[in-house]
């Protein structure tokens, strides 16, 4: 099970998957060139929602089609501080797909 976490620090925003940092996938899709953010709606907690479900799934298109609704259900909740178990993304991505 991975677990992912963000931090707002002095040097800006971290982003971690099992410890090592999250990949933005702007390979895939760029939302938004300056990168990760949360706790709102926009472009940049839009490209964090992205590379968690990219990382997450294991299939980009799927990443790119949830993408809105995991970041306005999910991302755009998160505390400044925040954790994220592989099991709880799947719970969130359940929930969602009942709204």
């Amino acid at each position: 099970m991975k677990t992912y976490r963000g931090d707002r620090t002095l040097d800006g925003v971290q982003v971690t998957v099992d410890g090592v940092q999250l990949d933005p996938r702007f390979d895939l899709k760029t939302l938004s060139d300056m990168g990760f953010e949360w706790s709102y709606e926009g472009d940049a907690p839009a490209q964090l929602a992205l590379a968690l479900l990219a990382d997450h799934l294991g299939d980009d298109q799927a990443a790119v089609a949830q993408t809105d609704a995991f970041m306005r259900h999910v991302v755009a909740n998160f505390n400044n501080e925040w954790e994220m178990t592989s099991e709880d993304v799947d719970v969130a991505l359940a929930n969602i797909a009942r709204l």
